[in-house]
């Protein structure tokens, strides 16, 4: 005859007050640290490549107006009109752009930084490139009334190492989640029969008979 749910759920209860605190801690560090780095084998490595341009300003323009405009090129070059002329120089769709390429510009230097990613290092490489291309070539058509030249200041290369985490990292964070996990287990579980009531409550002794024949 198969158990029954609730006789079941005894058995596992009991088989969990058995077990001391720390196996529930180690047993999530080692499930943990298993998925992890399994994860980190089975998935596909990424390639991040960075191209740089650079606002320069014209005669009738300064630094710090270069600076300002270097701010807002950054915040155009992820825009349909910079991507549409960029994937023809790159080879993907605007949306494979739009998910993979990303810009940072800093507020000390008029400079964009141009990050791709893709899980081709060639492909990294061309779209940072691309998208570098197009920003320049689209703040080339308003120079005379920004007075400010955006040039290429250094081209993205092929990446020769993944920008994903290692296997031993993903690994690592595993194992602390897991570890984490079966610190919640081990707060969460069921206490001993003992734990749950405290201490058994004090027993009175028997009460001394008193003989009251004879007394006055």
């Amino acid at each position: 005859m198969t158990d029954t749910p609730a006789r079941q759920h005894r058995q596992v209860t009991a088989l969990t007050r058995a077990l001391p605190p720390w196996s529930l801690l180690a047993a999530g560090a080692v499930a943990g640290g298993l998925l992890g780095g399994t994860y980190g084998l089975v998935r596909t490595p990424a390639y991040t490549a960075t191209s740089y341009v650079v606002a320069v300003p014209t005669e009738k323009s300064d630094t710090a107006t270069a600076l300002g405009f270097a701010q807002a090129y950054g915040r155009v070059a992820p825009q349909l009109a910079v991507l549409g002329d960029a994937q023809v120089w790159a080879g993907v769709p605007v949306k494979t752009l739009r998910e993979s390429v990303r810009t940072a510009t800093s507020p000390d230097a008029p400079m964009v930084a141009v990050t791709a990613t893709s899980s081709r290092p060639d492909v990294a490489a061309d779209m940072a490139n691309a998208v570098a291309r197009a920003l320049t070539r689209h703040a080339g058509d308003t120079e005379r009334s920004t007075h400010v030249e955006l040039r290429q200041f250094a081209r993205a290369v092929q990446p020769t190492e993944p920008s994903s985490a290692p296997v031993e990292v993903t690994g690592l964070v595993g194992a602390s989640a897991g570890g984490l996990l079966g610190g919640l287990a081990l707060l969460v579980r069921p206490r001993r029969a003992a734990d749950r009531t405290g201490r058994p409550a004090p027993v009175p002794g028997p009460a001394v008979a008193v003989d009251t024949h004879g007394q006055l």
